[in-house]
């Protein structure tokens, strides 16, 4: 049986990424194309909306869904733990809908940020650098809140990072203690750097996207994930064997 999807935020690259992905998927139709000017409800009676529109528009897509029962993918950035929160507490009044809040569908990136987690345990100074396309609203990046917060839950009973002078606006936006500075720039598709600082060493775990058919495989597993989905899952990491 197929799974009908509606993509909202179908003009942008990555909404015309999964329109394709969709069309040439065997087990996967294209519900609706739903763009800026069009109506919300054209997604109404879908299997799966895939949300890849801008943070001040997401939520309000998201809890659309939500309300029709319909279960959601969102891949767009600005859903902050706080959040989350409050989507937790929404989808538990809707017990038969899944939301799948995934900050990157890139693998590779998926891995850098389970690996800087892993990493976090055994280094006290540790800071992000993330490089974006000069389009990107948005900063901090999805990516980067989501490495930061991990982290911060891997460090447990360590407590927060070392993080000299953040009082200076240069020194980059704290997320669960770690400075995170963003660069848009031309030129650049997607980029983060987590540097940990050690005695006498220094480790860079860094990952950068050269073509958008790296969210390609990310995309399809997390559409085909979300009618299996209880509640709320967050990161890509959620869905794969890590």
């Amino acid at each position: 049986m197929s799974l009908s999807v509606a993509i909202v935020g179908a003009n942008g690259r990555m909404g015309q990424l999964a329109a394709r992905l969709i069309d040439e998927a065997d087990d996967l139709t294209l519900h609706a194309a739903v763009g800026s000017a069009d109506p919300l409800a054209l997604v109404d009676g879908a299997d799966v909306v895939l949300d890849l529109t801008l943070p001040q528009v997401s939520q309000q897509v998201v809890e659309h869904a939500i309300a029709r029962g319909i279960d959601v993918v969102t891949g767009t950035s600005g859903w902050s733990s706080e959040r989350i929160a409050g989507l937790r507490r929404l989808v538990a009044s809707h017990p038969t809908v899944g939301v799948l809040v995934i900050p990157n569908f890139s693998v590779g990136s998926v891995l850098a940020t389970s690996f800087a987690a892993q990493a976090a345990r055994y280094f006290d100074s540790i800071e992000i650098v993330e490089a974006h396309h000069a389009g990107k609203v948005d900063s901090p990046s999805g990516t980067a809140v989501r490495t930061a917060e991990l982290i911060g839950e891997a460090r447990g009973s360590l407590g927060p990072v070392i993080a000299p002078h953040v009082d200076q606006r240069a020194r980059g936006q704290q997320v669960a203690s770690v400075p995170i500075h963003s660069l848009r720039m031309q030129g650049i598709s997607a980029k983060q750097d987590v540097l940990f600082g050690g005695t006498g060493e220094l480790l860079t775990i860094s990952h950068e996207t050269l073509s958008s058919s790296s969210y390609e495989a990310g995309i399809l597993l997390a559409l085909r994930s979300a009618p299996s989905a209880e509640g709320v899952v967050v990161g890509l990491d959620a869905l794969l064997d890590l």
